[in-house]
């Protein structure tokens, strides 16, 4: 754990090192929409530093389900390391999957600068959101281990800044996205609000 929480740590390192005028507009993202303003154009994301920060989201979100696991004893502990891969695995395909059926969407209704726009924001509010992740995770791993009120605190914020992110899709987009208002409720639907119920179905049962 604390060699994948260093390797997270080393990526972020290297985003905010080769792209330092990018990273002090992204870690006000909550609060001014400069980076989404600024970076949120055609190749955004192939850039290096929007790989970089994926790929501190995908290591960190998958520790911290890892933790979060085996803070409600649902792993055995000797088989930490194999279930921290599968969970990261299945992220990363997760995510690519989403992202291509999104981007399928956007291209089957005509509209692909629009679709791509609102999937840069959303990724760009998780992304900010594993900062959080992050924190949470060093603090179930060496202070607070196994708290579950460190969880819910850490859901709790994670939840406010992608909802944050939400409305302030919704407003900046609210013009363009009217004429397709049924597509997007539909798309939630499908895309955002099911995969999260049919794992949370799973988890349950």
């Amino acid at each position: 754990m604390t060699i994948t929480l260093f390797v997270g740590l080393v990526v972020l390192a290297l985003g905010k090192f080769l792209f330092h005028k990018k990273f002090l507009n992204f870690i006000i993202l909550p609060f001014n929409d400069k980076y989404i303003l600024l970076h949120n154009k055609k190749g955004q994301f192939s850039h290096w530093f929007h790989l970089l920060l994926t790929l501190f989201q995908l290591i960190n979100l998958s520790l911290f389900i890892l933790l979060v696991l085996k803070a409600f004893d649902l792993i055995p502990y000797e088989k930490t390391v194999l279930v921290y891969l599968i969970i990261l695995g299945f992220l990363a395909l997760f995510e690519l999957v989403k992202f291509s059926l999104q981007m399928f969407v956007g291209l089957v209704f005509n509209n692909l600068n629009l679709v791509g726009s609102l999937i840069f924001s959303k990724i760009s509010y998780l992304n900010y959101s594993s900062i959080i992740i992050a924190i949470a995770n060093i603090l179930l791993i060496y202070i607070t281990t196994n708290s579950k009120t460190t969880i819910y605190v850490a859901l709790t914020l994670i939840i406010l800044i992608n909802g944050i992110g939400m409305a302030k899709l919704l407003k900046n987009h609210q013009k363009a996205l009217f004429p397709y208002f049924m597509y997007f409720i539909l798309y939630l639907c499908t895309l955002e609000i099911a995969p999260l119920v049919l794992i949370g179905s799973y988890l349950k049962g």
